[in-house]
């Protein structure tokens, strides 16, 4: 079968740029560079995506609202560390129609400063809380950088959560619902993960601490793909977002927030592709099994009719499939269909329809399976769950490979991937380190993981905790 021009292990940014446009994804000639436009096939992966996040929202009692996308000047920078942070990234709007705005307007690049003037409105009392929300929007950040479909834009597809509420300890509850979402939600996307600890200099501005959820990319850089934020009263007390406790005093909220972007699928692009093109896992791919008629003259009509049946046959099983009667060879639909990764495909021919079988052919790995059409949903859905599982597998055998917990600079000059050091605590010792492996700091592992009798590689002081360093995106 045809593969792509550049090989996956050969020139990997190349490959998922060519892979991006083959399997329309997306388009990138929209004429502001970093804004793309969604294709249909694309759409629906990312739509797909948002369901699974929506229902893990649903299950954890969080509500979802919708805010305005613009936020005026006077609320954003009501957070100064906020606005630092993101000052250099925001776009203005200065006019409406013919008319100077009396106040700048700015295009959200997260939600904070749009939703906590409302949250103070709202909040009255500890019965109020907690309150915990999520959207789906997009926001908008000028990238100066270069751009690269899904994983560095200028408009973002976003989700995210805020919760409020009535201290530290039930906002730190929150933080680890947080986290078993993330795991729950990342195996069905067959994307294994690492959780670390930001350090202060490169937290989320005005965050109290920030946990970052990277993956591998087969470049052995990491992606980050989600953040859980913990701010304490940080932003509480400049909008004003206080409750009455139930001794009648006021005291401020506790907030987190939690948020992952369309970034999700450059991860699931990069790493699980081929050369053939995508491999999508299928609790999100937009067509889990496509069922390819073999036609030969004299019998179409018998064929395509239970290629039909079958189709619905799985679609009462809820099992989203697609039967393909294009007038082209099967080659040419195989093909097609590999390049978008559809997880499961069906052959029905002539020798098929005289045994009652059916022809299953899994994405993944090639492998072929006669069934019986008697067990074809149970046997479908099974194989299903045999590809996530051994996409998941696959993957996080990768980043076991390639996470590696070292003692010396030297030793960290040999590897590729996630390097995890001894760090005494300081930002100095830290950035040498950056510096001297060209790479950027992901943080510390959440994981209570000791560091006894080890020094920091820099300065030679007793080592407090690990960090990590990898090459990022």
């Amino acid at each position: 079968m045809p593969e792509t021009k550049v090989k996956k292990t050969e020139d990997f940014h190349e490959w998922y740029n060519e892979i991006v446009e083959l399997a329309d994804l997306c388009d990138k000639r929209y004429p502001i560079k970093g804004m793309n436009v969604w294709r249909p096939y694309g759409w629906k992966l990312m739509r797909h995506v948002d369901e699974l996040i929506r229902d893990e929202m649903e299950k954890t009692s969080h509500q979802e609202v919708c805010f305005p996308l613009l936020i005026p000047e006077s609320l954003f920078k009501k957070e100064e560390e906020h606005i630092e942070g993101f000052g250099s990234e925001v776009y203005w709007v200065t006019y409406a129609g013919n008319n100077q705005l009396e106040e700048r307007w700015l295009l959200r690049p997260t939600s904070e400063t749009a939703m906590y003037p409302i949250f103070s409105l709202w909040i009255r009392s500890h019965t109020d809380l907690p309150l915990k929300t999520f959207q789906i929007v997009n926001t908008f950040r000028y990238e100066t950088k270069q751009t690269r479909a899904f994983i560095r834009v200028r408009e973002i597809h976003f989700f995210e959560a805020h919760t409020c509420h009535k201290d530290f300890e039930d906002a730190e509850r929150q933080i680890e619902e947080d986290k078993e979402i993330a795991d729950r939600f990342l195996k069905k996307l067959c994307l294994p993960y690492i959780f670390s600890k930001r350090p202060d200099w490169d937290k989320f501005a005005g965050a109290f601490y920030t946990i970052s959820i990277d993956v591998l990319m087969p470049s052995r850089r990491t992606l980050q793909v989600g953040s859980i934020h913990q701010y304490k009263d940080n932003f509480a007390r400049p909008y004003g977002i206080t409750y009455e406790t139930r001794d009648g005093t006021h005291s401020y909220c506790h907030q987190t927030t939690y948020g992952m972007s369309e970034r999700l699928l450059g991860a699931i692009i990069g790493i699980h592709g081929d050369n053939k093109g995508l491999i999508l896992p299928p609790d999100v791919s937009p067509i889990q099994v496509i069922i390819i008629p073999i036609i030969f003259k004299g019998r179409e009509e018998e064929i395509i009719s239970e290629c039909n049946k079958i189709y619905q046959k799985l679609t009462e099983e809820k099992i989203r499939s697609h039967v393909d009667s294009r007038d082209i060879t099967p080659g040419n639909k195989y093909y097609d269909w590999e390049l978008k990764g559809v997880p499961l495909r069906i052959e029905i021919g002539p020798k098929e329809l005289e045994k009652k079988e059916i022809m299953l052919v899994r994405r993944d790995n090639g492998e072929k399976k006669l069934i019986s059409q008697n067990i074809l949903t149970s046997a479908v859905k099974k194989e299903l769950s045999d590809i996530s599982t051994s996409l998941y597998e696959k993957a996080k055998n990768f980043l076991r490979e390639n996470l590696h917990r070292l003692q010396t600079i030297e030793e960290a000059k040999e590897k590729k991937g996630i390097i995890e050091l001894p760090w005494c605590g300081t930002e100095k010792c830290a950035t040498e380190i950056e510096n001297i492996l060209d790479s950027n700091t992901l943080g510390e592992p959440i994981e209570n993981i000791k560091c006894e009798n080890t020094s920091c590689p820099i300065c030679g002081n007793p080592a407090q905790t690990w960090m990590r360093y990898a090459k990022t995106y």
